[in-house]
């Protein structure tokens, strides 16, 4: 590899704001927030929205009630009817 043009690679914890769900992984995401881990150690912590703990596919659970799909939604935004 070539120096100085990657970026650096360590520790992070991961944080999914919705469940609280926290995990440890390998990344090249920055943050200034910290946390102390099970471990003793503090590590960067990287607040995301959505992980394996909350979404969908994984979980089988759908959270959010059917909102239609984009033609649905458009054709109701601008009071249409649908051609047949």
């Amino acid at each position: 590899m070539k120096p100085n043009i990657h970026p650096n690679y360590g520790k992070v914890v991961f944080m999914d704001i919705n469940s609280g769900y926290k995990f440890l992984t390998g990344s090249t995401k920055k943050s200034n927030e910290t946390i102390v881990w099970e471990d003793g150690n503090t590590y960067p912590l990287i607040k995301v929205e959505i992980s394996s703990d909350t979404h969908p596919f994984y979980t089988g659970k759908q959270k959010f009630a059917d909102k239609g799909g984009r033609v649905d939604r458009f054709l109701q935004k601008y009071n249409m009817k649908e051609k047949k």
